[in-house]
């Protein structure tokens, strides 16, 4: 296997910290999408989509979304599970994995897409130019406020956000804190309940 992948970038760190927790190591190459190597003739020829990570597998096949990786890769490395113990808990972290996405992570990818003067006409990722519309970073930050709101309240007393178990919807709420913080976004100082997650979780992160 070989992993194309952009360690700062969100979407990329979500799988590294997935392999990185469960102990797997990887070939990868780094495909700076600063200086729009994601876009040259060389990468679009591995990854027509464009976009980091990617993962080739052995036969050849080519997996672009962090969730299908993980999927692939829970199943050769069952080990400190992180995708559920059960089948139930499965659906759980995968149902929180696409909830976070579409709000926490795509409400901050619309403010800083749409605001950053490096992504003039890469406002949203892959191979067609798409202008930015500075009128959705105030629709991102609205939504960033309900989506803390929503986790938040979700999480209640519960350890981790899909149960009592570590798991890859706490690796991407992570993620999607760290990411806010590019749009010098943060968790609420009312979101009690993440801010207190957030310590769990990060220690959970330590003891890999």
């Amino acid at each position: 296997m070989k992993l194309y992948t952009y360690d700062p970038a969100p979407n990329p760190k979500r799988l590294q910290l997935f392999l990185d927790y469960k102990g797997i190591e990887i070939e990868s190459e780094q495909v700076d999408l600063m200086s729009k190597a994601h876009l040259k003739p060389e990468y679009r020829a591995i990854n027509p989509a464009c976009s980091v990570p990617a993962l080739l597998l052995d036969d050849g096949t080519l997996l672009t979304e962090v969730i299908g990786a993980c999927v692939y890769l829970e199943e050769q490395y069952p080990e400190r599970p992180l995708l559920g113990r059960s089948a139930l808990e499965r659906a759980q972290v995968i149902s929180w994995d696409h909830r976070l996405f579409i709000t926490l992570l795509m409400a901050t990818a619309e403010i800083f897409r749409n605001g950053n003067p490096a992504f003039v006409d890469r406002a949203l990722p892959g191979p067609q130019p798409i202008p930015q519309i500075p009128a959705l970073i105030e629709r991102g930050k609205l939504r960033l406020t309900s989506a803390w709101q929503m986790v938040d309240d979700a999480l209640g007393d519960a350890p981790f956000l899909a149960g009592d178990a570590f798991s890859l919807a706490d690796i991407d709420l992570l993620v999607c804190i760290e990411f806010a913080g590019w749009v010098k976004e943060s968790v609420p100082e009312q979101c009690g309940n993440i801010r207190n997650w957030q310590r769990r979780a990060q220690a959970a992160i330590s003891k890999q």
